[in-house]
């Protein structure tokens, strides 16, 4: 079979990535649903002003600027960092898969690195010396076995994790932007692991993190990853959310035990108690993803030799849409500052709006529950909560939503 064209972005669709993924309310989900309603990136961000004032935002919406884009790209290149879109050959496989993916990465390093199966790592910020040493070992031999090591380059067990992966692969994710690392006592671990492995971040390249940047940051380190394990977790920790994240994103999830004596182990052993696998080396650990990292294997084999699909449609072929299915019908095509009014205009349509709006609080429902409630249909349930996003009024929680509080979108 003839190899598939690559499926990449041109300069300028990645230009426009950019300025809608750094562009006010827009996260990875509604992203998403802006590409797929609009036709494209570029006609999401001509909507985007008109779609916040229908959601009944209390102000005009910002809008990424040209400048600002070019700012970021000219930073980006002086720090040896390219941008890789979702759907791209370049962006990892097993992050692609979750709900929340980022449409776009921030990669420094080798991207050969995020093609390989790879396994998560966390754990506490002040670990044991015991816990320091399990975690060298664990991350030394799983990088021996193939697997690269993700974590999130915190002090503790995640660093040495990374320290004991540096020769096969070590994959970090930052909370902020690449020209903020954190913590700045990281930063020659990072020049080290870009020659054989990367550092990622979804946050514009002058990110100064803040807490709540890192839960965000732990969902990708689950999502890089096929299976992830909890080293060190006090109750409350950082690294169970890591294990959250991994139980919704489908991901094997492995404690390590401890003493119920040592606060440091409440974690992890509250974690075995609900059902997470015992790990006490790295066999535990590669007999569990055998089977997984087979599948993931065979993935990669096809999409590098470009079975995965076909070349890009505009933007729209990443998630899987038809192309015939939507408002624009060939590509290069542009909508106009018009271009919103085939899916949501009208008196009927402002009726149903509004009746959504008054049926949505601050407990969560699912869009199902809330089709059936204000008579409306699945789409134009859709096309109010994308206003409604756009305009940062509701927030998501898995499948549900509701209105939105001071939690921002992950």
């Amino acid at each position: 079979m003839a190899n598939k064209p690559e499926s990449r972005l041109t300069d300028q669709q990645r230009f426009d990535w950019l300025r809608l993924t750094r562009s006010e309310n827009v996260g990875p989900r509604t992203f998403r649903a802006l590409t797929t309603n609009c036709g494209g990136v570029r006609a999401a961000l001509n909507a985007l002003p008109e779609l916040a004032r229908r959601g009944g935002a209390k102000r005009p919406i910002r809008v990424a600027s040209v400048e600002e884009v070019e700012k970021e790209l000219i930073a980006a290149s002086k720090l040896g960092v390219r941008f890789v879109a979702l759907g791209e050959p370049d962006y990892p496989s097993a992050l692609r898969e979750i709900d929340s993916a980022p449409p776009i990465l921030a990669l420094r390093g080798r991207a050969e690195a995020l093609r390989k199966a790879a396994v998560a790592i966390v754990g506490s910020r002040n670990a044991s010396a015991a816990g320091l040493t399990f975690a060298e070992r664990l991350a030394r031999g799983l990088g021996q076995a193939g697997y690269v090591i993700v974590s999130g380059l915190a002090r503790g067990i995640d660093q040495r994790a990374h320290v004991a992966s540096l020769e096969t692969g070590a994959v970090g994710v930052l909370a902020g932007g690449h020209g903020k690392p954190y913590p700045s006592e990281a930063v020659p671990l990072m020049e080290r692991m870009v020659e054989a492995g990367a550092v990622l971040s979804e946050m514009p390249i002058e990110w100064e993190p803040r807490g709540r940047d890192f839960p965000r940051r732990n969902r990708i380190v689950s999502g890089l990853a096929l299976g992830v394990v909890v080293v060190e977790a006090a109750r409350g920790s950082g690294s169970l959310i890591t294990a959250r994240f991994a139980l919704e994103q489908n991901r094997q999830i492995f404690a390590v035990p401890g003493s119920p004596l040592d606060p440091r182990a409440h974690g992890t052993n509250d974690l075995l108690k609900q059902g997470a696998s015992i790990c006490t080396g790295p066999e535990d650990v590669l007999t569990a993803l055998e089977l997984v990292r087979s599948d993931d294997d065979r993935t990669v084999m096809r999409e590098a030799s470009g079975e995965a699909g076909e070349p890009l449609w505009g933007e729209q072929a990443l998630y899987g849409v038809d192309p015939q299915s939507t408002p624009r019908t060939q590509a290069g095509d542009e909508f106009d500052d018009a271009s919103v009014a085939p899916y949501s205009t009208g008196d009927e349509a402002e009726v149903a709006r509004e009746r959504i709006v008054a049926l949505l609080g601050p407990s969560p429902i699912t869009l199902d529950e809330l089709a059936r409630a204000a008579e409306a249909s699945a789409r134009m349930v859709r096309v109010a909560l994308l206003e409604l996003e756009v305009a940062g009024r509701v927030e998501y929680s898995g499948d549900r939503v509701a209105l939105r509080g001071n939690v921002n979108e992950i």
